[in-house]
């Protein structure tokens, strides 16, 4: 029973982990859920050890073998597909997620760089789909009920169609050979939130609003490439929804003493329609807001947006969410 919770335990984790990404992606409502996505990753990493940890002492503490060539001696059947050893998956499942865990913290995404860490860390996928062959694999073998395999299957494939529907809604568009490009309505956009849009360049921009103005900014984080166009703007600074990294919408710079800043993009409204240039402007770059009034708002007139510098009053280390990570 201890071993058989370990393995759901474990799997059931990585399903969770794997379909807050594009919940959050689909409803709003999921993205709370992205601030401890990475500390419930390494939960899940110290999850896979303590199982395997029983594995090896439940079955092969009286092998004439040691324990860990054992596992890998107990059935070499490779060439068959019915009775193929499971226990390779597992292992190759359980070296991914401690390497996960190992680089989870900011050190190594530094000291790696970015593109580096986030390259690596795509191993999540091929780990569950290790995961789900090590399940399915050792519940048909076994002369228990397959129906928990059948279970593993119909997770997979949620996680699998939960991806490919927000491949569909945010896949790249062609776009005729222009300068601008057409994000939406201006009206569309809500007040203190924004609306993301992709250029031809597969690279994402932000459309922020405050009340009657709109800026655009970088979709990525200079963190950890976290979507801001999915976070909520208070004072002209909108928080990062993965570590709480903030950023004046309007220069794309991080308040003081925080350094980190983002490329800024210029926008146009042409009868309502929003356009983002396609040249991002270098990171920092302050670019003048569009004046873009609601129409449904007839006091649009009195209202005023007072862009702060980088002496906010809402610095990012204030935020209780700044140090955390989605995994």
């Amino acid at each position: 029973m201890v071993l058989w919770c370990g393995t759901a335990g474990r799997f059931l984790m990585m399903t969770i982990i794997l379909c807050i990404g594009p919940l959050a992606r689909l409803d709003r409502r999921f993205l709370p859920l992205l601030y401890n996505r990475r500390h419930f990753g390494v939960i899940t990493s110290v999850v896979a050890t303590t199982h395997a940890y029983f594995i090896l002492n439940w079955y092969f503490t009286f092998s004439p073998f040691d324990k860990f060539e054992a596992v890998l001696l107990a059935n070499t059947s490779y060439g068959q597909l019915a009775g193929f050893p499971f226990e390779v998956f597992g292992i190759f499942a359980l070296i991914c997620l401690l390497i996960l865990g190992a680089t989870s913290h900011d050190f190594w995404l530094k000291f790696l760089s970015p593109p580096v860490w986030k390259s690596l860390h795509y191993l999540i996928y091929p780990a569950y789909a290790a995961v789900v062959a090590h399940v399915t694999w050792g519940s048909l073998q076994s002369t228990q009920n397959p129906a928990f395999s059948y279970i593993v299957m119909a997770s997979a494939a949620l996680v699998g169609g939960l991806h490919i529907v927000v491949g569909f809604k945010e896949r790249v568009r062609p776009h005729t050979a222009t300068e601008w490009v057409r994000i939406g309505r201006a009206d569309d956009i809500p007040d203190k939130r924004a609306r993301i849009g992709m250029l031809p360049n597969g690279d994402r921009v932000a459309v922020f609003r405050i009340d009657d103005k709109l800026s655009a900014i970088a979709n990525a984080c200079a963190h950890q490439n976290g979507p801001l166009g999915e976070g909520r703007v208070i004072n002209c600074l909108v928080t990062c929804p993965w570590h709480g990294f903030q950023y004046d919408v309007t220069t794309g710079r991080s308040p003081a003493p925080f350094t980190e800043q983002v490329p800024t993009y210029r926008l146009r409204l042409n009868q309502g329609e929003v356009f983002v240039h396609v040249e991002a402007n270098p990171p920092g770059t302050f670019v003048a807001p569009v004046i873009a009034p609601l129409a449904k708002d007839p006091s649009w007139t009195n209202r005023s947006c007072r862009f702060l510098s980088a002496t906010c009053r809402y610095p990012k280390a204030w935020n209780p969410f700044w140090s955390l990570s989605p995994w």
